[in-house]
């Protein structure tokens, strides 16, 4: 494997885990920069809107621009308005500079999530196998460590601009430092088989194709946004858990997300990408319907577990199909992706909440079970256009043509094996 397209991989992580480190910084600081603007929980609701207005805005405006001027020059300009951004709140004294310094930081966010993407899609297909899921596995890596300083930092009494600035410092340099490793325009690739379905998207259907991806990104992310935000409340209201055990729900699902997605890649190297979304999505929808109708709290833990579990393969052959669905407009399809994905990711926490008025909390979950049994029943979808679907042999000898070979995007490789494998982390 050439040593430039292995710096791109080692790029590209660091970049993952940047942009999960700020916005873990962001979220760890709250509390503080709530106090320091002087406004009420309602009113911090309202403003979180604006975050994700700003991403959903940069997701759409950086995703031509990623197309026209390349991964390479995008992601660390990208980076650095994120890292920027990110000591904004820090520095607000009331409501309205915080509302504009959350439109930035979440301006950035977008920017970086779509052309960090793009770029994981030519490392991908320089690899020609499966590694979008360990990718995402290290945003969420970032996560945990911004937790982990951001109590450090708490602890030593420093200020949220001290704290913010810190980290934007770092995100900086992050930025400067892993930029020359990122791949040039057009990446690292391996020739192309014969058949292979690069032009696939360059026909007038494959708008509807990316919009279909699109669609399943903003089903399997509400049932991310339900998570992150109820499963915690689930165990407390309903079950009448403790708050610290309620706590583990949480712990529990996005543990198994983490684990999940540095495991996916093989599995997807292993039984192709439609398998991963249709056997996931459905161990999905049958974790959280165990969840939903337990009234045991170790029984409930270990659904929310399989849920977690379950999704955590699902969104990264989302975003893998839409890049590789035309190479030239990578940047846009992700953008088209990963936009809709955002607004499900907001959707569902705020959907949920008006249906508790008209019926209890665990029969709500019942909604993202649905879209979980959707995205299983439309798996197939993934499959590249070109490619027939094909019966694998399962290790009790059992043969599943719900999902094709080993590949990468809409390419079918027959080589996989005879390129270099490494460690997904």
């Amino acid at each position: 494997m050439e040593r430039s397209l292995r710096l791109g991989r080692l790029a590209t992580f660091a970049y993952f885990v940047l942009n999960g480190f700020l916005m873990g910084m962001w979220i760890v600081h709250i509390p503080d920069i709530e106090h320091r603007a002087g406004i009420s929980h309602a009113v911090l609701g309202w403003l979180l809107l604006l975050l994700g207005a700003g991403a959903f805005a940069g997701m759409q405006l950086v995703g031509p621009l990623t197309d026209r001027f390349g991964a390479r020059t995008v992601v660390p300009l990208s980076a650095a308005l994120c890292s920027a951004g990110v000591v904004l709140p820090g520095w607000a004294p009331n409501a309205w500079t915080l509302g504009a310094a959350l439109l930035v930081l979440g301006l950035g966010n977008g920017c970086l999530d779509v052309s960090m993407n793009a770029h994981a899609i030519q490392v991908e297909h320089g690899y020609r196998r499966p590694v979008m899921s360990a990718f995402h596995a290290a945003f969420s890596i970032g996560g945990v460590l911004a937790a982990l300083a951001g109590a450090r930092m708490l602890s030593w009494g420093w200020s949220p601009v001290a704290n913010l600035g810190t980290v934007a410092l770092v995100g900086l340099v992050v930025a400067a430092v892993a930029a020359p490793a990122l791949l040039g325009a057009g990446g690292t690739r391996l020739p192309d088989p014969p058949a292979a379905a690069a032009t696939e998207g360059r026909g007038t259907k494959t708008p509807r194709r990316v919009w279909g991806l699109a669609a399943l990104a903003l089903m399997i992310m509400l049932c991310e946004g339900v998570a992150n935000d109820w499963s915690t409340l689930h165990l407390r209201n309903v079950l009448g858990a403790p708050a610290a055990t309620a706590a583990l729900a949480y712990g529990a699902f996005s543990t198994a997300m983490t684990v999940g997605r540095l495991l996916t890649d093989r599995v997807a190297a292993r039984f192709g990408p439609v398998a991963v979304l249709r056997y996931g999505a459905s161990a999905a929808a049958l974790g959280l319907t165990t969840a939903s109708l337990s009234s045991s709290v170790p029984v409930t833990l270990t659904g929310w577990t399989l849920f977690g579990a379950g999704l955590s393969g699902c969104v990264p052959q989302l975003f893998s199909a839409a890049g590789h669905a035309d190479p030239d407009a990578a940047g846009t399809n992700v953008s088209r992706v990963a936009g809709l994905g955002y607004v499900g990711m907001l959707a569902g926490p705020a959907v949920i909440g008006p249906l508790t008025q008209v019926i209890p909390l665990h029969l709500t979950f019942f909604l993202p079970v649905a879209c979980c049994v959707v995205a299983a029943a439309t798996a197939g979808i993934l499959r590249p256009r070109n490619a027939a679907p094909t019966r694998l042999e399962t290790p009790d000898g059992a043969t599943d043509s719900g999902s094709s070979p080993a590949h990468v995007g809409p390419e079918t490789t027959s080589d996989t094996h005879s390129v270099e494998r490494s460690h997904e982390h």
